[in-house]
């Protein structure tokens, strides 16, 4: 299990859609061990709206895809 991050979150990461941008980010937090609260504050939401994000149960606003996708590639 990655470190910081319940077995619960990172099964219900690990089911969903990974085409999903959020749980394309939550896949990579949860393997770089990034704490929810600094994606929280780089994306300028709550932990409940990045944990949502990683369980693919909402989708980031599309504002934001520009900037997650940056995120996600300096952590691959």
């Amino acid at each position: 299990m990655a470190q910081g991050y319940s077995l619960r979150l990172v099964e219900q990461n690990r089911k969903a859609d990974g085409r999903e941008l959020g749980v394309r980010l939550g896949r990579v937090c949860i393997e770089h061990n990034v704490p929810v609260a600094v994606v929280a504050q780089r994306f300028g939401v709550t932990r409940q709206t990045v944990y949502n994000w990683f369980r693919g149960s909402s989708t980031p606003n599309p504002d934001l895809t520009s900037i997650m996708h940056t995120f996600i590639n300096s952590l691959s």
